[in-house]
């Protein structure tokens, strides 16, 4: 019997993530937004709680910014055309603006007064995504 304690206490664990999974779809939520070269940079969190795993996932953010003007961001989990990183289940990831190929915003990020989703892609094994994707930006 004295063992069953620290046995028990090491299984615990290992089964609460799989409650994660009862609840299903992938949840996308805001990021930190990052200053880069003296622009802003946002982010979005993503927590995968579905059974399948994501290959590719973007998501597009309009801002609108202080001075009137909409920028539309495009946050991604990989480069589109090359190395994906999946998603796995149960398993988080950030997506984040590529500035080696879209333009930056050029603000600060107290510039950004709404945001609001434009588009969003999620694939899984070359198709679009079984699960839900909800985004909260």
């Amino acid at each position: 019997m004295k063992g069953l304690g620290p046995t028990l206490l090491v299984l615990l664990p290992m089964l609460a993530p799989g409650s994660a999974f009862a609840a299903g779809g992938i949840e996308v939520t805001r990021g930190p937004d990052n200053t880069v070269y003296g622009t802003c940079v946002p982010s979005l969190l993503v927590e995968n709680k579905s059974t399948e795993t994501v290959d590719y996932l973007e998501v597009d953010l309009v801002l609108d910014l202080a001075d009137g003007q909409r920028r539309t961001v495009e946050l991604k989990s990989a480069y589109r055309e090359g190395v994906l990183y999946p998603i796995a289940p149960g398993v988080g990831a950030t997506l984040r603006q590529h500035l080696d190929t879209s333009r930056s915003l050029g603000v600060q990020c107290s510039e950004i007064k709404a945001r609001a989703v434009e588009h969003t892609i999620c694939e899984a094994k070359g198709k679009p995504c079984s699960s839900t994707v909800s985004v909260r930006p």
